[in-house]
């Protein structure tokens, strides 16, 4: 691989978690190439030290967009690279909402194909192979590029794990003016909302609580959310009661929401559908709550408490004051 590029996602303290992951997969395969990646919006000076650290050589920083949305000027920028230096072997984009959309304007603008959900990438004959989980994760699909031109790969979070290069220093910033995009960037960004919340964030919080229907009703909720701050830990929903509005969906993990590896993942009154425990099987240790004894999160727990958790939280929240005092 001679060139890989990363899409490079910012927020006000830096690169997020998942560019630093793609960096570092990048590395196992970029061989003796490079690694250069495209960021926006934040300080270029502060990236350029973070991305460097993980092994990119290049930031190509197209500053700040202001009202626009990321995506077709972002998606623009790295088509007029092509066009002018030529295409890398690989692009790698994060799968969060602007992730998503530059890599799909991006292949709308260079004709080329995208694999997405990507969970794991391997190197075959000089080739990129990625896996995807299908079925609910009960299988893994592997996949490749066959034609010319760069393959656009987006990554779910949690695929690799982050790790800084040896060695590494600051990257070289070069500055990017985004062409303009005439009849895709017509749309504004009128306001931000971030949920309010205390604790780790629950990526990358080393203890999630989650809870799921068995809870009963929506007031009962809070015993997760307590015991995830006894616990300095995130909390976490199965996604039936996210779409039955008892909590907001940046709490849903599972396939449709978010990919958490905590060191501990303690699933309550969630019966464990395929489709939850492809976001939460990677954790290092699991615990599972449930009344029904057969539950499939049973099968993937490392310890199991058959119980209502309507009996079993409060005296587990309660035991776990006493310690503290």
């Amino acid at each position: 691989m001679d060139r890989i590029w990363v899409v490079a996602e910012q927020n006000d303290a830096g690169p997020l978690g998942i560019v630093l992951e793609l960096l570092t997969a990048a590395r196992a395969l970029v061989g003796s190439g490079v690694i250069e990646a495209f960021t926006w919006g934040g300080d270029s000076d502060v990236a350029a030290g973070v991305l460097g650290a993980y092994g990119a050589s290049t930031v190509f920083d197209a500053g700040d967009l202001g009202s626009s949305l990321p995506g077709p000027l972002i998606a623009a920028a790295i088509a007029r690279q092509i066009e002018v230096n030529g295409a890398p072997r690989a692009i790698f984009v994060p799968a969060t909402y602007d992730g998503r959309d530059v890599a799909g304007r991006l292949s709308a603008r260079i004709d080329q194909p995208v694999l997405t959900n990507v969970v794991g990438l391997g190197a075959e004959g000089g080739e990129l192979v990625t896996e995807h989980a299908i079925f609910g994760g009960s299988q893994v699909l592997r996949a490749r590029f066959t034609g010319e031109g760069p393959g656009i790969y987006v990554i779910r979070a949690k695929s690799f794990a982050a790790e800084p290069a040896d060695g590494a220093g600051t990257a070289a910033v070069v500055p990017l003016e985004p062409p303009k995009a005439p009849g895709t960037d017509t749309a504004n960004i009128g306001a931000r909302h971030a949920e309010a919340r205390s604790g780790p964030k629950l990526d990358d919080a080393q203890v999630v609580v989650s809870g799921g229907r068995g809870l009963g009703a929506p007031e009962n909720y809070a015993w997760i959310e307590e015991l995830a701050g006894l616990l300095n830990g995130a909390a976490g929903a199965s996604r039936a009661i996210v779409d039955a509005g008892w909590v907001p969906y940046a709490r849903q993990v599972g396939q449709t929401g978010k990919t958490v590896k905590p060191t501990v993942y303690i699933a309550c009154g969630i019966s464990g559908a395929t489709q939850h425990m492809v976001g939460m099987k990677g954790a290092k240790h699991i615990i599972a709550i449930n009344k029904d004894g057969d539950a499939p999160i049973f099968s993937i727990a490392d310890l199991g408490v058959v119980g209502d958790v309507a009996n079993v939280l409060p005296k587990l929240i309660e035991a776990i004051r006493v310690r503290r005092t």
